[in-house]
């Protein structure tokens, strides 16, 4: 099975310049907790609500002056929408991520697979065991 088979299409990317607040919003808006950012049409990074949660607000950075930019994980890991299913879940739990953008062959993104579309598709046990297993930081 492919990505595209089981993926959410409907993504649109939101702006470095972005205020946290209104990504904030944005996902709860969209009941979503990560949003792709991207500038100049290109991925660039993601915002989740962790990263609110722990680089602004638990940072104490002033949230109304605080911007996407500010909080977002950079290196983006993604996917493209032709891969196998099976490669993506084992890619997500090697590098411990529930949700990963997809691209097409121009690097255009194009939607997110998420640990519940591959848990729909029969695949959740596979990513989610690594995805839950603590790193080796977090064992010693």
């Amino acid at each position: 099975m492919k990505v595209s088979e089981i993926m959410t299409g409907t993504v649109e990317l939101v702006k470095p310049e972005t205020s946290v607040r209104d990504a904030a919003k944005r996902m709860a808006d969209e009941d979503v907790g990560a949003l792709p950012v991207g500038a100049d049409e290109k991925l660039v990074g993601m915002v989740t609500d962790r990263d609110i949660a722990v680089r602004a607000v638990g940072a104490g950075k002033p949230i109304d002056d605080c911007n996407v930019k500010d909080v977002m994980s950079g290196g983006v890991l993604y996917c493209f929408e032709d891969a196998d299913c099976s490669e993506v879940a084992d890619n997500m739990a090697e590098n411990k991520v529930r949700r990963l953008p997809v691209v097409n062959s121009d690097k255009r993104l194009v939607g997110m697979v998420a640990l519940a579309d591959l848990a729909r598709a029969g695949l959740g046990e596979r990513a989610a065991v690594g995805i839950s297993e603590p790193t080796a930081a977090a064992r010693a």
